[in-house]
């Protein structure tokens, strides 16, 4: 009885953990903040903008159906993106103070991924 009980429950943490993501609103990734004031204030200045509206092209925050693709490549990669340009994305993201530690840590926000 044991063990058909904790088959179940297996089962069941299994099952809801292979859900595919599910796409974030424009709501969603605009309540979206991190955590602390200096990067709160440059991802307010710098990419909240885009990174909130779905017109815009770029990925929405927190959106692991658009970010979970870029996130495979490396986040080397994506900083290389941040820095130089990437499609619509002007070098730079439009962060004037933003050092490579600022941009890690907006990428790694914005794609939801914990350190």
């Amino acid at each position: 009885m044991r063990i058909e009980r904790y088959g179940a429950l297996l089962a069941t943490v299994l099952l809801a953990s292979c859900q595919a993501a599910q796409p974030l609103t424009e709501a969603q990734a605009a309540a979206r903040r991190p955590a602390g004031a200096h990067l709160a204030a440059l991802y307010d200045a710098s990419c909240r903008s885009c990174h909130t509206r779905r017109d815009s092209g770029a990925p929405l925050s927190g959106d692991h159906t658009q970010w979970d693709a870029r996130w495979a490549k490396g986040p080397d990669t994506l900083l290389q993106h941040a820095v130089a340009g990437y499609n619509a994305m002007p070098a730079g993201g439009q962060c004037a103070t933003c050092t490579a530690a600022d941009y890690t840590a907006l990428i790694r926000f914005m794609a939801d991924q914990r350190q």
